[in-house]
């Protein structure tokens, strides 16, 4: 994670891009939306992007010669959802291919859908769980962000396990091994985004408090119109 350039067969590669596609339309809208209701929100907007660029073109190495990496996009799903996010991680796996030779085009679609859409959808009802379990914010942050991370590389352990299956224990023995190669670096790495987010997210309490009242994430009421209306 990322897939390199060229690494899933083509017909994978294609199904996870047909698979992304309508998320990140849906996410268009949604961010188009918020651009225009509170272009306020600009700003906050391009600092979730670019905490996600920033985190997740880390590189550290894992075993057998690949590589993990923290995802980022834990923060701006609490923030702006997860529909918003499937466009700024996408955009971020775009530039990152085209850049800094990170991940893929034709891989595009496989990387944005973990870390682009199913690790913000994780991140965000883990969050949103422990918070009606009544816990303080700052502990639902750290879940929120530490499932994010972990729930995307689970998901790539399924596309690499579905694209190389095991010679005698198939799938599911891929799945194991693809997904032990990960867990060596990914559970720490996990934690310290769960730590770091919680760390950012208690400067925008102190910044940023106003634009936190009105996305919802320090109001619960207003945390439920949020949410109804961006699934209107």
């Amino acid at each position: 994670m990322h897939i390199a350039e060229g690494y899933l067969p083509p017909v994978h590669a294609a199904a996870w891009g047909v698979a992304s596609a309508p998320f990140v339309v849906h996410g268009v809208r949604a961010l188009t939306r918020e651009v225009r209701s509170n272009p306020e929100s600009t700003l906050l907007l391009g600092a979730s992007g670019a905490f996600t660029f920033v985190l997740s073109a880390l590189k550290l190495p894992s075993v057998t010669g690949s590589c993990s990496h923290p995802t980022g996009t834990g923060l701006g799903a609490i923030l702006f959802r997860p529909p918003i996010m499937a466009v700024l991680g996408t955009i971020t796996l775009l530039f990152q291919a085209l850049l800094l030779a990170h991940g893929g085009l034709t891989t595009l679609g496989a990387n944005a859908f973990s870390m682009a859409i199913v690790g913000p959808w994780a991140g965000y009802g883990t969050y949103r769980l422990v918070r009606r379990f009544g816990a303080p914010l700052m502990v639902a942050v750290f879940f929120g962000a530490f499932v994010a991370d972990l729930s995307t590389y689970c998901v790539t352990s399924v596309q690499l396990a579905l694209a190389f299956p095991d010679p005698g224990s198939g799938v599911p023995g891929a799945l194991v091994k693809f997904g032990g190669i990960f867990a060596v670096t990914q559970i720490p790495l996990a934690v310290s985004e769960g730590l770091l987010t919680v760390l950012v997210m208690r400067l925008l309490t102190q910044s940023s408090k106003g634009e936190l009242i009105r996305l919802g994430v320090l109001a619960g009421r207003r945390a439920d119109r949020h949410e109804e209306a961006a699934a209107r």
